[in-house]
This record gives C-alpha cells, sequence and structure tokens, in this order.
C-alpha cells in the first residue's frame, strides 16, 4: 500500500507484513481492545519503507476505548530497530469505527510528540486502523507541531497506471537530512 506526500514526490511504502499486522488487529467485536504500537522505516528517497509495526503489548493499557503503550518498552524498540536499520517514524492504534477519524487526544498527542522530541524529521506518521477492510479502514496522517495532513493511498487501476488524489502543497516531506533524536515524557528516542 501506498501514500504519496502531497507534491514532495516522497511516498509511504507499507509492506505487506506491516499490513497484514495492522489487519489482524483490528477491532473487529464489540469486547475487542485498542491496540497500538510503533512504526519503523528504512528511508530509500523518494520512498519511506514502512518495514515494521510492533505492538501491542502484554505490558500495554488497553481497554475498548484505549490505548496507553508501556514506554520503556517503546525505548528498547527503537535501540533494537536502530541496530538493524530501522527509524522511528510514527505510531499506530485502532479504533472501534468503520472509517478511523483521529481524536482530538490523538491529535494532541501526536503534535506533542514532535514538538517534545529532537529529531530531524519534519512530522511523524500516525496510522489509525477502524473495522473496515484496507484500505477504506486505515487513517495515515503526517503530523507536525501544528497539524495533521490526512494522506490517501495511490490507487492502481487493473492495467497497472496508478491514479492519486493530491495533497495541497502544505502537506510536508516526512525526512530530512539527518534521522536521530529524542522523545520526552517517556524518554522514547530514535536515532
Amino acid at each position: 500500500m501506498v501514500y504519496p506526500i502531497g507534491g514532495s514526490g516522497q511516498r509511504l511504502v507499507f509492506a505487506t507484513s506491516v499490513i497484514a499486522h495492522l489487519q489482524y488487529h483490528r477491532q473487529r467485536r464489540w469486547w475487542h481492545r485498542e491496540a497500538g504500537g510503533q512504526l519503523f522505516a528504512r528511508f530509500s528517497l523518494p520512498d519511506i519503507l514502512i518495514e515494521e509495526a510492533t505492538g501491542p503489548r502484554r505490558s500495554d493499557r488497553r481497554t475498548q476505548t484505549s490505548y496507553e503503550p508501556n514506554r520503556r518498552a517503546e525505548q528498547r524498540e527503537i535501540f533494537s530497530r536502530h541496530q538493524r536499520g530501522l527509524h522511528f517514524i510514527g505510531d499506530w492504534h485502532t479504533h472501534a469505527e468503520s472509517i478511523p477519524k483521529p481524536s482530538m487526544r490523538d491529535a494532541d498527542s501526536m503534535s506533542e510528540l514532535v514538538a517534545k522530541s529532537e529529531h530531524a524529521l519534519n512530522g511523524f506518521v500516525l496510522v489509525i486502523v477502524g473495522t473496515d477492510p484496507l484500505p477504506d479502514g486505515l487513517y495515515v496522517a503526517l503530523s507536525d507541531r501544528k497539524q495533521s495532513v490526512a494522506l490517501q493511498p495511490e490507487l492502481f487501476t487493473k492495467t497497472g497506471s496508478k491514479s492519486a488524489e493530491r495533497l495541497p502543497a502544505q502537506a510536508a516531506e516526512l525526512p530530512s537530512s539527518q534521522h536521530s533524536g529524542s522523545r520526552s515524557r517517556g524518554t522514547r528516542r530514535f536515532i
């Protein structure tokens, strides 16, 4: 699954294994609890290759309407993934709604994450997994300190040609020249 990032020419490219992981954790039954985790990628510009989605963990706090990750476990994930050449680029979690939309808490959390982190990225990725099959049940956004810009998937026709809904030019590019930094509040780091 591919999501162009505005007019930047960059694209978020989700590995098949990541899509399978997200689909597996959809809240398809009323008793299912929210799930979530982190997203890790390699930069092969213009593509940002999302190769791993972690979580949920046994130590996370999960209800049917909320998800609170274990920050220490997240930190360990970030360090171990970095040793394998993967970079932390954002978070994912589920919502018990068919077409997911970010809550105010989601938007505030992502803005805080970007603002309190020392990093060289222009923003972080927020993925929310709804109950509908993907891509309709998937919300993907690029978040900076002030706003989140929803991204639309690139659609492929049966002949293989692609068409995509282009976003406004204000959609920020994800990577910049360096890929290191830290996140306060739980001291999440990505390197």
